[in-house]
C-alpha cells in the first residue's frame, strides 16, 4: 500500500469528480492522501474534505507566496482547525523566492511564526522552499527548538549537500515528480544518500506530474511512478520501499 504524502485535491473544480478519483486512487492501493492547504480558505476545504472521506487526512498553513491575507491574528483559525483528529501538520509553510516581487520579510515572519505555531500544537511542519535555501536552513537552526515533532522538506529540489544539513535537524526529505525527469542529476544522488527512516513520496498535485506524464494535471494516482523510481535508484525492491516510506509517514505524521 501506498501513501501520497503531499497532494492538494483541495483545488475546486481541478480534478472533476473527486469520489471517483478516490476511488481509482484505492484501485491503485494508495491508502492515504495528505491534503494541505496554502491559505485560511483552503485549509478549511481541506479539513472538510478529510471530514468526509476517510482516506484523506489534512495541513493546514499559509504557503510563502499566499501571505496576502496572512496575519498573526489568523493564525487563531489555523489553530482551531489543527484540532480536528485527521489534522496532522502545519503546513504548507516556509520560503519562495522565485516568482517577483516578493516580500523577503514578511515570507520569513510567517515561516518563524507558523514553526512556533506548530511547537504549541505538537505538530510536524511541511516545508516548502523554493529559491531560497541558504535563508530555509538558516531560519530552521535559528528556530531548532520548534522542531521537536520534527517535519519534512517537501517536493525536495536542493543538492546533497543541503539535504545533509536538513538531515542534521531531524527532519525527512521527499521526493515528488521531478526525481523521475530525465534531467534530474542532481536529485537521483539526493534520493541515494536518504538515510532510510527519514524518505519520503508525494505527488504535489496538480503539479509536477511525473513521467510519462509530465505537463499533465497530476493526481494522487500518480504517486506510484515516484515510488518506482526511488526504488530503482535504491536498489530495492518496491514492496520494501512502500513499507518503509509507509512507517516513515506514520511516524511524521503520527495522527495518520
Amino acid at each position: 500500500m501506498f501513501i501520497d504524502t503531499h497532494a492538494h485535491i483541495n483545488y475546486e473544480n481541478k480534478y472533476g469528480d473527486i469520489e471517483k478519483l478516490l476511488a481509482e486512487i484505492s484501485d491503485e492501493k494508495i491508502e492515504k492522501i495528505i491534503n494541505v492547504g496554502w491559505d485560511l480558505p483552503s485549509s478549511v476545504y481541506a479539513m472538510q474534505q478529510a471530514k468526509i472521506y476517510p482516506s484523506v487526512f489534512f495541513a493546514a498553513g499559509f504557503h510563502p507566496s499566499n501571505l496576502t491575507d496572512y496575519r498573526k491574528e489568523a493564525l487563531p483559525a489555523i489553530a482551531d482547525l489543527l484540532q480536528e483528529p485527521k489534522a496532522v501538520a502545519v503546513g504548507e509553510i516556509g520560503l519562495d523566492y522565485h516568482y517577483t516581487p516578493f516580500d523577503e520579510k514578511a515570507q520569513q515572519n510567517a515561516f518563524c511564526e507558523q514553526l512556533e505555531l506548530a511547537s504549541s500544537q505538537k505538530l510536524p511542519v511541511i516545508i516548502h522552499s523554493r529559491d531560497a535555501a541558504a535563508d530555509t536552513l538558516r531560519i530552521l537552526k535559528d528556530n531548532q527548538n520548534k522542531l521537536q515533532y520534527s517535519g519534512v522538506l517537501h517536493c525536495f529540489s536542493g543538492s546533497p549537500e543541503m539535504a545533509k544539513e536538513y538531515l542534521k535537524l531531524g527532519l525527512y526529505i521527499s521526493f515528488a515528480g521531478p526525481v523521475t525527469f530525465k534531467n534530474a542529476r542532481k536529485l537521483d544522488e539526493v534520493a541515494k544518500i536518504v538515510p532510510n527512516d527519514k524518505i519520503l513520496a508525494e505527488t504535489d498535485s496538480p503539479y509536477l506530474a511525473p513521467e510519462p506524464f509530465r505537463g499533465t494535471c497530476n493526481t494522487p494516482k500518480n504517486v506510484i511512478h515516484i515510488y518506482q523510481k526511488l526504488s530503482s535508484l535504491r536498489s530495492v525492491p518496491l514492496s520494501s520501499l512502500a513499507q518503509q516510506i509507509r512507517n516513515n509517514a506514520h511516524t511524521l505524521f503520527y495522527k495518520l
